[in-house]
């Protein structure tokens, strides 16, 4: 929105209403010049009575607190004169300051109190009851405020949002105004969250020439990042330097002098992989490297238990729970009793579960201690459901958080701080990207055993690698193929139409037994319209499914039968409006009420969460699905259940929430439902294909409904490609066989 589209209004802060810290979602008070008041909100960290302001916006009418003025950018300017600066300080926004101590201030210091406040703290000192330490406690605190509204006055005249000067400071504290000036571009930092485009808009405004090399270089780190979020660990130099080049309209052979300055910044390493000049992000650099050689460690290193007692063990275990182990499965307890590195991959009803079951046992005979973890909190909880186990999402097992220092995810449990435990057996390994396997391998002892276990045809994970796919490609590690089917019987045909996918074949559609069905429906429209009979009516009346226990996934979020628009269906549907007795909201174009389903699509580490039995943590993870509990308009705040875990978000934290009556495929990877409803129609060529089809299949538990058409099923079936991922870990697992 431009500033001429926005109107304007000036005056003095009175008073402030509602401050929400975590969001600077502000609501206060102010009198106009023409002696009127105006209630203002939006985000305005650390608004305080007595500093005038020119607020650009528009006016809005709130159902319940009336007219209000929403507030798009402001400029802000510190009270003058000695009554405007008592009110100013006597409203405690300074930490350390109140009624008492803003009167000794001002009355000793008048109108230069300010002045005093930020430049000169040893005459603060000479007040009776302030100590020097309290006054440069005082005047740290002040400064802190000032350096706050400097930042959002200077992002505000270029158009950019407060939220993100509240971002900024949170990374780089009182530095953060001359870090932006000197760098505009640490706004497309993931954790500040521009656009890489309002980023370089900055940039260009302040005297950046197009084709200056700080430009170009942060347009290659930009594309690597960007890269690294599709999957990719580095780019050949050929294909970054074209991105890049197109990305800023510059010439290729101008992207040059940026790549240097990267490289010999560190930020950047180049060397050759597969034929090919690798750039690679640092980070990634090290994580590759450093996974790689952990791997191959782990992989050569045995253990000397006599054969003798594993079969006493073997022969045990099978008494006490009434079964006879497939050659396959004793195979992995044989592995898992003489090997530090063990990896298990099988499709559905091939016994992974049967065999983590009993490798637990085995290692529980062998008195070791062991640890249970999967990558998001719905695969964690299933794993210690069928272990009778306690299991842990990875980044809760490692403690993680996040570092403003470095602007990525650190963990607590590291190579100074290890894991205490002689056993880590991972679930839904092929979900785990580099990094967080670096990050599990350095949490690990060096004689800790590590037992991974997955679904290799199965899509790989979000983030950058296919570590788990590539581990096994290189053969390094004792790895177990479950192939034997078991689950013929009481979840055949889900299963068995898996197996066929994964094959190449085209199972029977229209069997409709077994738990598996399938509704022809050929338009998306007519597709979208037979999902929301099934999840409102149908299922819960003849199946006795209910909602909460039903999960539509689809290839994408575009078009009829996308995310996007079958969300809004399905909410109208099962959590329509009720005036009066369901409070919502509406943030970027969309609503949000309560009962609505939603899921957090960004790791969030600042988010507190608290539960029934007293437990309090921090963190909300990408995939974390919760219900809307509550919703307080007056506050801009509501509250979120994650499956007993309650977190509140303000009004602005709706960004990073999606809908998730219906969700993405890829969304879906590690859960399992009890129903699924799969739209199966034309969607994108590069979303058409076998793994995104066999991973939305093995995602349900009891009952399977395609709704769509058996050509779009019959494409993805034929497809089998696998999206290229640049990669050098396999390369790097078998360098010197």
């Amino acid at each position: 929105m431009q500033e001429q589209e926005l109107e304007k209004i000036e005056g003095q802060v009175s008073s402030v209403i509602y401050f929400n810290d975590e969001s600077g979602y502000t609501v206060l008070r102010i009198e106009l010049d023409d002696g009127s008041q105006a209630i203002v909100v939006g985000c305005i960290p650390m608004a305080a009575p007595g500093e005038s302001m020119t607020v650009w916006g528009n006016w809005t009418h709130h159902a319940t607190h009336g007219e209000q003025f929403k507030a798009v950018h402001t400029e802000r300017t510190m009270p003058s004169g000695a009554a405007a600066i008592f009110d100013y300080l006597s409203s405690r926004v300074i930490k350390g300051i109140g009624p008492a101590t803003a009167a000794l201030i001002v009355g000793k210091f008048g109108d230069d109190s300010l002045n005093v406040l930020r430049d000169h703290p040893e005459k603060l000192a000479e007040l009776r009851g302030i100590s020097r330490q309290k006054a440069e406690e005082m005047s740290a605190a002040f400064r802190h405020q000032t350096g706050m509204r400097s930042l959002m006055e200077f992002l505000g005249g270029a158009g950019l949002p407060p939220i993100l000067a509240l971002r900024l400071y949170r990374c780089y504290g009182d530095d953060a105004l001359e870090r932006v000036e000197e760098n505009p571009y640490v706004l497309a930092s993931v954790q500040v969250g521009a656009s890489f485009a309002d980023a370089d808009a900055l940039a260009l405004a302040n005297g950046v020439e197009a084709d200056a090399p700080e430009r170009i270089a942060a347009a290659l780190l930009f594309e690597l990042r960007h890269n690294s979020d599709n999957g990719h660990c580095f780019l050949p130099v050929d294909k970054l330097t074209a991105a890049t080049a197109q990305l800023i309209g510059v010439e290729p052979d101008q992207v040059g002098e940026g790549l240097d300055i990267l490289l010999d910044s560190g930020d950047v390493i180049c060397e050759p992989v597969a034929n090919v000049t690798a750039c690679y992000l640092a980070p990634l650099y090290a994580a590759e490297s450093y996974v790689a050689q952990r791997l191959r460690e782990m992989a050569a290193y045995t253990y000397e238990t006599p054969r003798v007692n594993v079969e006493r063990i073997i022969e045990k275990l099978e008494a006490e729970q009434g079964i006879c182990f497939a050659p396959l499965q004793r195979k992995t307890l044989d592995a898992a009793a003489a090997r530090q590195l063990v990896v298990i991959t099988g499709g559905p009803g091939t016994g992974k579960t049967t065999s983590v079951r009993a490798v637990l046992a085995l290692f529980d005979a062998l008195g070791l201690e062991t640890m249970l973890a999967a990558p998001t909190g719905q695969a964690a909880k299933r794993l210690g459901d069928l272990t009778g186990r306690d299991a842990s999402t990875i980044h809760r097992l490692l403690e993680a958080s996040f570092s403003p220092e470095t602007d990525s995810t650190v963990f607590r449990k590291n190579e100074s701080d290890r894991l205490r435990c002689d056993a880590l057996i991972l679930d839904e390994c092929s979900m785990v990207d580099m990094a967080l396997m670096k990050a599990v391998l350095a949490a690990v002892g060096p004689t800790c055993r590590l037992v991974l276990v997955g679904d290799a045809d199965q899509l790989p994970s979000v983030g950058p690698g296919a570590v788990f796919r590539d581990l096994i490609r290189s053969g390094v590690a004792e790895t177990v193929r479950l192939t034997e089917i078991f689950r013929q019987k009481e979840q055949s045909r889900i299963v068995l139409c898996a197996h066929q996918i994964n094959r190449g074949e085209l199972p029977e559609l229209r069997a409709n037994s077994g738990g598996m069905y399938f509704l022809r429906r050929r338009e998306a429209d007519s597709a979208a319209e037979t999902i929301v009979s099934l999840c409102q009516e149908r299922l819960p009346k003849n199946m006795g499914i209910q909602p909460d226990q039903i999960q539509v996934l689809t290839p994408t979020r575009k078009g009829a039968a996308g995310t996007e628009a079958l969300n809004r269906r399905l909410q109208q549907a099962l959590n329509p409006p009720r005036p009066g007795a369901k409070q919502e909201f509406e943030f970027a174009g969309r609503i949000y009420r309560e009962g609505d389903r939603v899921m957090q699509i960004r790791n969030d580490y600042d988010i507190g969460w608290k539960t029934d039995d007293l437990e309090s943590g921090y963190g909300i993870f990408n995939g974390d699905i919760g219900y809307i509990q509550s919703i307080d308009p007056a506050s801009e705040s509501f509250v979120i259940d994650f499956d007993g875990r309650r977190a509140e978000y303000a009004f602005e934290q709706a960004a990073e929430l999606d809908h998730a009556w219906a969700t993405t495929v890829h969304k879906s990877q590690g859960s399992e439902y009890r129903a699924v409803v799969l739209v199966a129609v034309r969607a994108a060529p590069q979303l058409m294909y076998r793994s995104l089809l066999y991973t939305a299949v093995t995602r349900a538990a009891e009952l399977l409904v395609m709704v769509g058409d058996e050509d779009a099923v019959r494409v993805m079936i034929e497809n089998a490609r696998r999206a290229k991922r640049y990669s050098g870990l396999r390369l790097r697992l078998i360098a010197d066989e």
